[in-house]
């Protein structure tokens, strides 16, 4: 198995719809897969019996989480390395380190997440609990720079910022 793919060593079901699985190299993640399993139609009906979700055991050598003798009943490592990093809360240092990685300022990093200077600031500074829908955007933003480019609106000269050959 190629070592940028996830590799399961260990699944235990921790709830009506959620795992927690043991990676190769040893490092845990709680995953709630009540998300997938609404949006996966007919197929995935079946994993809502708590009987047959308790039964979720790794597959094909660490290559997928699966349940009873339906082979449609299963997802890969990899899907489920990306949900349980989708679900992984973003901190303020992260949010700082973006903001300053790009060199914006309160006001622009606010205006690409349609909040107010403060509420941005907030966030940064821990004052503030990141919203589910923030953290979203956010993750979207670091996968794909075209975002940020689509969004962001440069306001330099605004207050706040001194002019870059400012003295």
């Amino acid at each position: 198995m190629p070592k940028d793919i996830p590799a399961i060593l260990k699944v235990t079901t921790t709830g009506p719809s959620a795992v927690e699985v043991t990676w190769k190299g040893g490092s845990k993640d709680h995953i709630e897969l009540a998300g997938w399993i609404a949006t996966g139609g007919d197929i995935l009906a079946a994993l809502r019996d708590p009987a047959l979700f308790k039964t979720a055991l790794v597959g094909e050598y660490g290559a997928m989480v699966a349940w009873g003798d339906n082979d449609d009943l299963a997802i890969d490592a990899l899907h489920l390395q990306r949900i349980a990093a989708e679900q992984r809360d973003t901190d303020a240092s992260e949010l700082d380190g973006w903001q300053t990685t790009n060199n914006f300022t309160n006001d622009e990093a606010a205006h690409i997440f349609g909040v107010s200077r403060s509420t941005w600031a907030a966030y940064k500074s821990g004052g503030a609990e990141i919203p589910s829908t923030v953290q979203i955007a956010f993750r979207a933003i670091l996968r794909d720079p075209v975002i940020t480019q689509a969004h962001y609106r440069p306001l330099r000269g605004t207050p706040g910022r001194p002019p870059k050959n400012a003295a």
